[in-house]
């Protein structure tokens, strides 16, 4: 049995996940129900960080990912992420790197500089 806390709503319902017929008790809502069983199958999340940028008011640039990722991915990203440099200028959504380490998410700026 895993347990989660929902994040979909404010409520924050503790959720029990049952691993083997992924049925889900402590929901207050459906949507509940989906966070459950999407966390103990395959869970997701949008990564966020910084990269170098040169020639900009600021030393680092905020960058994130435009869908969410595996999380077992994380590292790999970051490993990525942590060698990138970009230089100014660049806009807000701009596409860094493509499919960042094999996920199909690209990283994205988060803002102008």
């Amino acid at each position: 049995m895993k347990e989660f806390i929902c994040t979909v709503c404010p409520r924050g319902c503790r959720l029990k996940v049952d691993e083997v017929t992924l049925n889900v008790t402590g929901n207050s809502c459906p949507k509940g129900t989906e966070y459950g069983k999407n966390e103990a199958t395959n869970p997701l999340r949008i990564l966020t960080s910084t990269v170098l940028i040169e020639g900009a008011i600021h030393r680092r640039l905020p960058v994130r990912t435009d869908k969410p990722i595996p999380k077992d991915k994380l590292f790999d990203c970051m490993k990525t992420i942590h060698t990138y440099k970009e230089k100014s200028p660049v806009k807000a959504g701009q596409i860094l790197i493509k499919d960042l380490a094999g996920t199909g998410a690209n990283l994205i700026t988060s803002r102008e500089m």
